[in-house]
């Protein structure tokens, strides 16, 4: 299947997303309001650091002064100044050591997949997507991109951005960010399930560990527990979970990198806010 012009397997776990996304407007803003402002950040004088910091969600206007006073700011790896003036759309801009997004044509947003959906934009088979949760961000001409995927019988947290190369890294194994699981499985779950995961077990695509288990609850002969791993492979929780005697009833991904689900309701998506965009960008160092 092609999604944006590169070839991914709907049957992976995890995908790179494009290294290039459209240009598209933030979605805390209106379409034409973000189009003036893009504007206003390509002339030549560029505009004020501390209306791009607040506008990114770092605090107030005199808040951001203050930071950028007592040299907690940097643009391009070097000192800010109080009035200096930047480009939004090209500057690095780190708030003590902490990347801050300050593009507002970029899109980052959280989303609580329900069960029996499918992790793409389109499917041959008319089975429910993502991109039926995405119509207002479609309709304005905001293409967005899944982080990774889940399977189509497991719900949870999955990350959707239109900031190509973000996605691409957060996704590639390489960087391995960790991902909480909830699992329901049958029981009773002996003592020593924890132990064998975290020292690995051998799948029939190789070895496999986690790197945190515990018992969350149990009612009657059903138990929950929670994985957290860095790995991705194809259905990895529940080809662990198996081999270990316990087949999952269920799973939710409750949490990717510094991101929690919390109490977001199924089908729900949500901003990021400046801090899980800062805390991402630092994951893959950016």
């Amino acid at each position: 299947m092609s999604l944006g012009g590169e070839y991914y397997d709907p049957d992976d776990e995890e995908y790179a997303a494009p290294d290039q996304a459209s240009e598209i407007a933030d979605a805390e803003f209106d379409l034409d309001q973000s189009a003036q402002r893009a504007n206003d950040a390509h002339a030549p004088e560029g505009e004020r650091l501390q209306k791009v910091l607040a506008r990114a969600g770092v605090g107030s206007r005199r808040a951001c002064e203050d930071l950028i006073a007592k040299g907690k700011v940097t643009v391009d790896g070097k000192r800010a100044t109080l009035g200096m003036r930047v480009d939004p759309q090209s500057a690095v801009v780190r708030v003590d050591g902490a990347r801050v997004q300050t593009r507002d044509d970029l899109v980052y947003l959280a989303f609580n997949k329900p069960l029996g959906v499918l992790s793409a934009m389109s499917d041959d088979r008319d089975r429910p997507t993502l991109a039926d949760y995405l119509q207002r961000y479609s309709d304005k001409g905001v293409r967005l991109f899944h982080v990774g995927r889940l399977d189509f019988d497991t719900e949870g947290l999955i990350l959707l951005t239109n900031d190509g190369a973000l996605a691409h890294k957060l996704a590639h194994p390489s960087y391995g960010v960790p991902k909480t699981y909830l699992a329901e499985v049958i029981g009773p779950v002996a003592k020593d399930v924890g132990k064998r995961l975290r020292d690995g077990i051998e799948l029939e695509d190789g070895p496999a560990k986690v790197d945190s288990f515990r018992l969350v609850d149990t009612n009657g002969n059903r138990v929950l527990v929670e994985l957290i791993l860095h790995e991705g492979r194809k259905h990895i929780v529940r080809r662990m979970l198996a081999e270990v005697g316990h087949p999952v009833q269920s799973l939710v991904r409750t949490r990717f990198g510094p991101v929690n689900l919390g109490g977001q309701r199924p089908g729900v998506l949500r901003p990021l806010t400046s801090k899980e965009i800062a805390d991402l960008f630092a994951i893959v160092d950016q």
